[in-house]
């Protein structure tokens, strides 16, 4: 087995889960593909069963967060549309129709069984701007101290590209991270991740257990799922990443099945378990790298990459070797070694100002640039945030 390979576990022993059980704080994220039949109608019935797990995690007094997709789907409908529109107006005008019927199910729902829900539209913007982000965290946290359920969705009306976060496993992901969740479990139309296509290979076998994602994780991800829904398997994989690096736990795991939810807060065998880091980083480094859109990236070489991973060192022009993307002064980029992203953070110089003293030494800043500049750095200790 390949040093890659050897970070994702087929079988797995039974107590490796018993950390999921003890979670206190639970993000739970359902797709469109779950919500929804192949008609574009709400599947009700599943409905009903997602809020009766919620409501009795909840009355064990575990703290809920539910971000949910459905909105579009469930407006496709009404409007005579079979297939998920991928024009972005057609989008928006589907939305209200079914984000109406939609959250006066889930009011219903969760009113039947004794809880109150709070519901929240946000765009990319909301993450992106830092005292937004502190006000979405601690409306989140007043929310969930007075026992109201959040429930989380992209503003689907109003958002366009430039503030649209894409997908909701991303969102799910940031909002585990922001309320430093324990657990994120993010339901879908799969069982979880397979060692192959599981459609088209019959000897794919569910992988349990990702103790680290590297590229190789990537790699066997797979395409987008079903045309209601937007993330494929791809975009759970970012989602973890966001995650298990802001030290949250996270669970794939098939919403087709009436109790996945349960099982698995219960530290049951079900989905594939990304395991958590096991420090969080501190509030503004989740931030910077997950709260905030990536911009572009860097790439670095060996010494650079020691560096920054064996001695927690800032990022020095010195050590990059090649500058992608175009980006600004306090935007976040990555920092790619060996093709695999290593490191994220807010950058202290533009790309273009970057791309003339890569590979260069920190008193050349200034002859360089022609310019007196404050910073001997490219991205300070103190604003990245090292991925594994």
């Amino acid at each position: 087995m390949s040093e890659r390979e050897s970070t994702v576990k087929v079988v797995t022993n039974e107590h490796s889960r018993d950390v999921l059980a003890k979670a206190k704080r639970i993000v739970v994220k359902v797709g469109t593909s779950t919500l929804t039949y192949d008609t574009g109608r709400l599947n009700l019935r599943r409905i009903e069963s997602i809020v009766k797990q919620l409501a009795d995690l909840a009355n064990q007094g575990k703290e809920i967060i539910l971000v949910s997709s459905g909105a579009v789907g469930a407006g496709l409908a009404p409007l005579g549309v079979k297939e998920k529109p991928k024009d972005l107006v057609m989008k928006q005008a589907a939305a209200p129709w079914g984000k109406g019927f939609y959250s006066i199910c889930m009011k219903s729902y969760f009113r039947e069984y004794g809880h109150t829900v709070g519901q929240i539209l946000l765009t990319r913007e909301d993450s992106m701007n830092r005292s937004r982000y502190i006000n979405l965290r601690n409306t989140l946290y007043a929310l969930i101290s007075l026992g109201v359920i959040p429930i989380i969705n992209e503003n689907d009306v109003v958002s366009i590209d430039e503030v649209k976060i894409g997908d909701n496993d991303t969102l799910s992901a940031v909002i585990a991270s922001t309320v430093e969740a324990d657990l994120l479990i993010i339901l879908s139309d799969i069982e979880g991740l397979y060692t192959a296509n599981p459609q088209t290979n019959p000897d794919a076998e569910l992988i349990h257990e990702v103790d680290v994602i590297t590229p190789h994780i990537y790699e066997i991800a797979g395409g987008a799922g079903t045309s209601r829904g937007t993330g494929g398997m791809y975009t759970k994989i970012q989602a973890a990443n966001i995650a298990v690096n802001s030290g949250v736990h996270m669970v794939i795991a098939s919403g087709e099945r009436n109790d996945s939810i349960e099982v698995i807060a219960a530290g049951g065998l079900r989905g594939t378990h990304f395991v958590a880091r096991d420090s969080k980083p501190h509030m503004k480094k989740r931030w910077v790298a997950f709260g905030k859109r990536l911009k572009g990236s860097v790439t670095v070489d060996k010494g650079c990459a020691d560096a920054l991973l064996k001695k927690g060192s800032s990022l020095l022009p010195v050590g990059i070797t090649a500058v992608s993307g175009e980006f600004h002064e306090g935007e976040t980029i990555s920092i790619l070694f060996n093709d695999e992203e290593i490191a994220r953070g807010m950058v202290n110089f533009s790309s273009a100002d970057l791309d003339q003293i890569k590979g260069c030494n920190s008193h050349e800043i200034t002859s360089i640039l022609k310019i007196d500049s404050a910073h001997t750095e490219v991205i300070h200790r103190d604003n990245l945030v090292i991925l594994r």
